[in-house]
């Protein structure tokens, strides 16, 4: 019986034309070889397993090979190719430097470098995780590094590149290899699926893809854990079910939820997710990871950025198109910054539920006066349609000429002392006439009655309303001047406003000359605070300001001392005699 071998090691490149997801770096490798331009040394870095080891000795096998393709291939089959595969060639030295780290392995790899090839035209020494070398032993290597012989070459493969120190980055020609994409992982697994006679489905391959993040040894690995799991045959659901994913149909049954104003279906999804075991913050970061794929997914410029299979970004695409995408915004904000407080939150369960809730109010907003409880994120809708139309609450009066009937006892507003309990309380009297009725909201401090409901709801209309008053130029300088007068602590802001020009370009529109650059500093260093103070003053929220150099306005030169006193004794013939008769110098 054969003897298995991992798929990440059976399926290992040998050559530059299987190397998955690194084409224009093998490409340019490959032309290097083709004109002798061959380096002294390279540094191949970049994230695990995306194929810096194995390109290093694809690298090494090529450029010792004794008959080379006509693409500039090794052919696999000499004596040297194969020794090098073999992992007994002695043209071929490679050191793990997470275990080797030390001044003597160093020293080692300087006395190997005196030794030419013994069959072959290089000897390449390939030295792994670089960076975890000791700072003596960088500099052991550095004499070795910058003039070795002409037949060996080095190649340091890293994933971090900022711990390798800068004079050896200085002495190597770098490579930086990418993340695999998802569609390069998929087809390779497909590929690898019909050699082993494994039944794959795009969608199962694509959740191992995700679950590898970029990393294709990762991904074969996990390929040969879900095959042996689901005996050969990969589905979605063997994948999800084997890896602890979660299916996203999870998520875009809940935007659905979203779009539909529908708080209790969310709240059931997020209870189902709960009772398969997954952790909220899990469930919170897909939900933000799936947010951010719709809002890519809304727009075709984007839609590249989707990392995922094609079936899958179509269904992102479908379901995209059904929300604005100001909601995309509002929402990831809301997403966002539950994740920063879930660390400090006692009641974790209850920060998701709540991030559902306003998930679900940012277009089914809820009406007045309960909109207004101040909170972090605004119950407030995001686009002027997505909210009818209310009518404002006025105090309720008991008019003495009309008499009303008596109104009918009702339960107060707060809460049973045991969360058990579903019964209300027992009802207290009605409100005296005349009496204000007053609104509670247990545990937040939220009380208002209804004269302060009133005038709280007519304070949000008034901020919602936006102002536009016409404007012209005398009215809009003196709101200008008002500014200069009232804002004293901004003084480099109030001196260019003086020394500048005020043009009107449009209605609305307004335009300020300046003449040197120092002044457009200042104007957009406190532009903000000038902008909101003009259109409060000026009743329009729709003023604009430009700020621009006109060469044609007259700066004043600021000169240094010795130059401006020699050009006003240039241009003042008495202040020349003067300083002749008292025989005084400039210094």
């Amino acid at each position: 019986m054969e003897k298995y071998i991992v798929s990440a090691r059976k399926y290992r490149p040998a050559t530059f034309r299987s190397v998955v997801g690194q084409k224009a770096l093998t490409s340019t490798l490959k032309n290097a070889i083709a004109s002798d331009r061959l380096a002294q040394a390279y540094l191949f870095c970049g994230p695990r397993g995306v194929g810096k080891t194995s390109c290093a000795r694809i690298f090494a096998k090529t450029i010792n090979c004794l008959n080379p393709t006509a693409d500039g291939e090794a052919c696999c089959e000499c004596e040297n190719c194969k020794a090098i595969e073999r992992g007994n060639s002695m043209n071929v030295v490679e050191l793990d430097a997470a275990s080797n780290n030390g001044v003597d392995d160093i020293r080692d790899i300087n006395d190997q470098v005196q030794t030419p090839p013994q069959n072959g035209k290089y000897r390449v020494f390939i030295i792994d995780e670089v960076h975890m070398l000791s700072t003596a032993a960088f500099n052991a290597f550095l004499k070795t590094l910058e003039e070795p012989p002409s037949y060996v070459i080095f190649i340091l493969a890293t994933t971090e590149k900022h711990k390798v120190l800068p004079t050896i980055l200085s002495r190597c020609q770098t490579y930086d290899f990418r993340r695999i994409t998802i569609e390069d992982m998929v087809e390779q697994m497909q590929y690898i699926g019909s050699q082993e006679g494994i039944t794959t489905d795009p969608k199962g391959l694509d959740v191992i893809a995700r679950k590898a993040d970029g990393a294709m040894r990762d991904a074969l690995s996990i390929f040969d854990q879900v095959a042996a799991s689901s005996h050969g045959n990969i589905t979605y659901q063997s994948a999800i079910d084997n890896l602890n994913v979660l299916d996203y149909e999870y998520y875009f049954r809940l935007v659905d939820t979203f779009r539909a104003g529908d708080i209790p279906a969310s709240l059931l999804i997020y209870r189902d997710v709960r009772a398969k075991g997954f952790d909220s913050l899990f469930f919170l970061n897909g939900l933000a990871d799936h947010v951010r794929n719709l809002m890519v997914a809304a727009d075709p410029r984007t839609q590249d950025m989707l990392e995922t299979s094609k079936d899958v970004a179509e269904q992102y695409s479908s379901q995209a198109k059904t929300l604005p995408i100001q909601w995309y915004y509002a929402a990831m904000k809301v997403i966002n910054d539950a994740d920063v407080q879930y660390r400090t939150a006692t009641n974790k369960q209850f920060l998701v539920e709540l991030v559902l809730i306003r998930l679900g109010q940012l277009l089914k907003p809820a009406t007045p006066p309960f909109d207004l409880v101040d909170c972090e994120f605004p119950l407030g809708d995001i686009t002027a349609s997505a909210r009818p139309a209310q009518q404002p609450l006025t105090a309720r009066t008991t008019s003495q000429s009309t008499p009303q009937a008596a109104p009918a006892p009702q339960a107060p507003l707060t809460p049973p002392q045991n969360p058990e309990e579903r019964q209300p309380a027992a009802p207290g009297p009605a409100p005296a006439s005349g009496q204000r009725r007053v609104i509670r909201k247990a545990g937040s401090g939220f009380r208002l009655n209804d004269d302060e409901v009133s005038q709280k709801v007519a304070q949000y209309e008034e901020q919602q309303k936006q102002h536009r008053e016409s404007v012209v130029v005398d009215t809009f300088m003196q709101a200008w001047s008002q500014f200069q007068l009232t804002h004293t602590d901004h003084q480099l802001l109030t001196t260019a406003m003086r020394n500048s020009e005020v043009r009107q370009n449009a209605p609305e529109e307004f335009i300020a000359l300046v003449g040197h650059p120092a002044d457009v500093q200042a104007f957009e260093t406190s532009k903000v605070e000038l902008m909101a103070f003009l259109r409060k003053n000026l009743r329009n929220d729709f003023i604009t300001l430009k700020v621009e150099i006109d060469p044609s306005r007259d700066v004043i030169k600021q000169l240094p001392p010795h130059q401006f006193l020699k050009e006003c004794i240039d241009k003042n013939p008495a202040l020349a005699r003067l300083l002749h008769a008292i025989e005084a110098e400039l210094a």
